[in-house]
């Protein structure tokens, strides 16, 4: 009995000291690679990359498709609790314009999420999206501000938008219009990755500028 304690006991040690991170991400079907194999997603992409580059980070992908903000909110305590997160990355809000819900919900239910991710001591970065052209440039105009109020609000790092310049490109959309091709991952992995990766070497949201990286 001694000896298989002791054995489990190194084997606690040798994880706790493994020194590897995790990031949560919370998101709708933009980031659950709906319509393609998961490992087509850009999220494994993302997973992918962190890999090669050396850093010690897992990415838990805890995105649902057809999740609104407030169901993301309301699930986000318990999935902080299981993962403790170092990062949180945030990809919401797509399904609450499809549905011409209340922008001043969404981004109250975003605030809470970025204030529940930074109060456990985990940092945040937030993902934009566009709504297709139909829904009038008023409605879409005012839904993307969101994003960028919360970000000058609560200094969380942003990426205006995944798909800015992609669903545009027919070549780069499934048949639906509304969701980014197996083709489109890498141009959305790589505008996460120029946000995340200064992230990951711990440099503050606040010196640094939010931008994306264009269309190739």
């Amino acid at each position: 009995m001694l000896r298989i304690f002791l054995i489990l006991l190194l084997l606690s040690s040798s994880t706790a000291n493994s020194g590897t991170e995790t990031i949560l991400l919370v998101g709708d079907s933009l980031s659950a690679a709906y319509g393609m194999p998961a490992d087509a997603g850009w999220v494994a992409l993302l997973q992918q990359r962190l890999k090669s580059e050396h850093y010690p980070y897992q990415l838990v992908n805890a995105s649902i498709s057809g999740d609104t903000s407030a169901s993301a909110r309301a699930r986000l305590p318990r999935a902080l609790d299981r993962y403790r997160p170092a990062i949180v990355i945030l990809q919401l809000g797509g399904n609450d314009g499809l549905r011409g819900l209340s922008l001043v919900e969404l981004k109250q239910n975003l605030a809470e999420m970025i204030e529940r991710v930074t109060g456990s001591g985990g940092s945040c970065l937030l993902l934009g999206v566009h709504l297709p052209p139909n829904y009038g440039s008023g409605y879409s105009g005012k839904f993307h501000n969101v994003y960028h109020e919360l970000a000058r609000e609560t200094g969380t790092v942003l990426v205006p938008s995944l798909v800015d310049g992609i669903g545009t490109r027919g070549e780069l959309m499934q048949s639906d219009g509304i969701h980014p091709n197996r083709d489109a991952q890498p141009v959305i992995a790589e505008r996460v990755w120029a946000e995340l990766q200064p992230l990951l070497e711990g440099k503050p949201a606040r010196d640094r500028k939010n931008h994306y990286i264009p269309d190739p």
